[in-house]
């Protein structure tokens, strides 16, 4: 078996990081090693961290997962991102395919399309 892929997590609501921490910790594949509350956080927590996955939050204060994904992809272009929102899913999900996220997952989640969509990121 392979090494355990290291997940980032970007969301500005606390509990939403909490939900998808509980639903990672049940796979033995993937591994929570951070979370950010912000765009510019995630900038941050992803130089210092490394992770080999983010998901990322397209609407967060200071900094957009949209902008926050170009950064982060332009210092480490091998990074997966997997957007996530609650808003219009075709809409958001197509500005985070241009700005580099391989992947997009609708909150709420489901458990299983979460874990399947990061796995196969």
């Amino acid at each position: 078996m392979s090494d355990k892929k290291k997940l980032l997590i970007v969301d500005d609501a606390p509990f939403i990081r909490e939900i998808v921490k509980h639903i990672v910790a049940k796979d033995e594949i993937i591994e929570t090693i951070g979370e950010a509350e912000n765009g510019v956080d995630a900038i941050a927590k992803a130089s210092s961290l490394k992770p080999d996955i983010i998901l990322m939050d397209i609407v967060m204060p200071q900094k957009s997962g949209i902008q926050a994904a170009q950064e982060i992809l332009a210092e480490n272009p091998g990074i997966k991102i997997i957007s996530c929102s609650t808003l219009d899913k075709d809409l958001l999900a197509d500005k985070a395919k241009d700005a580099g996220c391989v992947g997009h997952v609708q909150k709420p989640f489901n458990a299983e399309e979460l874990i399947n969509t990061l796995k196969n990121s």
